[in-house]
C-alpha cells in the first residue's frame, strides 16, 4: 500500500485552531513532558541546511524533515520546506506523510495561544474580557498568530506592527476577507497592549521592554538560537518567565540567555508548558509575563496525529 499523503490544505482542514490548541493541552495533561523532547538536529545541505525534529509517543512517533534555504526568497521560493513522516510506535511502521511546512505554520501559533490563554488565566485579577493584542511581524507566522488569536481569544482587538507598510496592508486586507479585523499599529501601541506577540525574523529587540505594561503578556516565538532575540534583557529581568521546555530554552532561547546565565535559569527553574497547563504558574502582581518559545518536536507529533486521525488524504 502507498502511504497516505496530506497536503497543506488537508493539514489545515484537519487541524483548525481550537482543535490544535486542545490537542496540545490534552497531550500535556496526559503526560507529555517537554523536558523529554528530542533536541532538533542540524546538518549542512547545499545552499542551506537540513533540520530534523524526531519525537516519540505511546501511540505514534514521527520526524519532521525540513530544509532551510536562505537564498530561496530571492527566487520567489519558500525559505523553509519539508515533510512530516508519522509512524506507528509499536511497529515503527510508517503510516502517513504530510506537508511539514503547513504543520509548523499551525502548531507554532497553536502552542503560543495555548500558553497565552493559560498565562492570562493565572493573572491575579483574572483575564481581560476584551484583550488588546499587538502582533509584530507580517509574514506567515504573524498571519497565523493573528488567526489563532482571533479564534482563541474571542472579543480581542487585533493590531499588527511591521517594517514594511505594504506587507502590513496586504496582511490586513487578506484577513479582512476572512472576517478578521486588524488595524495597523506601531511601537507606540505597546504600552496599551494586554498581549504582545513577537513573530519576526529580527535578531535584535523589537521595542524597549520598559514600554510593556505591568500585567501584560509578551510571547517571543519568531526566532531560535542563542544569537537571536526579539525582546531585550530589561523585559526579561522584570517579568515572570514561562518556557516551552527548560532544556530547549537553555539550548536555543536567545531572548533569555543574555539576560541571565544558564546557571541562573537552572536555579530559577521557570515554569514550562506542562507546569502552566497544570495550573502551577503563580504570577507576580504588577509584573509582565514573558513566554519564550523556540518550537519543539512533540508539538509536531501531537498535531500530525490529529491530522492523520481527522484528515482526508490528498
Amino acid at each position: 500500500m502507498s502511504l497516505p499523503y496530506f497536503d497543506a490544505s488537508a493539514v489545515r482542514a484537519a487541524a483548525p485552531w481550537m482543535t490544535a490548541v486542545q490537542a496540545l493541552e490534552r497531550a500535556l495533561l496526559d503526560g507529555v513532558d517537554p523536558e523529554e523532547d528530542s533536541p532538533r538536529l542540524f546538518s549542512p545541505a547545499p545552499g542551506g541546511e537540513f533540520l530534523l525534529m524526531p519525537a516519540s509517543g505511546r501511540r505514534y512517533s514521527g520526524i519532521k524533515a525540513l530544509t532551510v534555504a536562505p537564498g530561496n526568497p530571492a527566487r520567489g521560493l519558500e525559505k523553509i520546506q519539508g515533510v512530516y513522516v508519522l509512524f506507528e510506535s509499536e511497529t515503527l511502521a510508517p503510516v502517513a506523510v504530510m506537508d511539514g511546512t503547513e504543520l509548523t505554520a499551525i502548531r507554532t501559533p497553536a502552542t503560543t495561544l495555548l500558553a497565552v490563554k493559560h498565562i492570562l488565566a493565572a493573572a491575579p485579577g483574572g483575564a481581560p474580557t476584551a484583550p488588546r493584542v499587538v502582533v509584530f511581524g507580517a509574514g506567515v507566522q504573524a498571519l497565523n498568530h493573528v488567526r489563532a488569536a482571533h479564534a482563541v481569544l474571542p472579543g480581542a482587538s487585533l493590531a499588527v506592527v511591521g517594517r514594511r507598510p505594504e506587507r502590513v496592508q496586504s496582511m490586513i486586507t487578506k484577513l479582512a476577507a476572512e472576517g478578521i479585523r486588524v488595524d495597523p499599529a506601531g511601537v507606540t501601541d505597546v504600552p496599551d497592549a494586554d498581549i504582545v506577540l513577537c513573530t519576526t525574523s529580527s535578531r535584535t529587540p523589537l521595542f524597549d521592554g520598559g514600554l510593556v505594561a505591568p500585567g501584560a503578556v509578551v510571547a517571543a516565538v519568531g526566532q531560535h538560537g542563542l544569537g537571536a532575540r526579539e525582546v531585550d534583557a530589561g523585559l526579561v529581568l522584570r517579568s515572570d518567565v514561562v518556557v516551552e521546555g527548560r532544556a530547549s530554552a537553555l539550548r536555543e532561547a536567545g531572548d533569555l540567555i543574555p539576560a541571565r546565565r544558564a546557571e541562573e535559569w537552572e536555579g530559577i527553574r521557570p515554569a514550562n508548558l506542562r507546569d502552566l497547563v497544570s495550573g502551577e504558574l503563580k504570577r507576580s502582581p504588577g509584573k509582565p509575563c514573558l513566554y519564550a518559545g523556540v518550537g519543539m518536536a512533540w508539538e509536531d507529533l501531537v498535531t500530525a496525529a490529529v491530522v492523520y486521525e481527522r484528515g482526508t488524504r490528498s
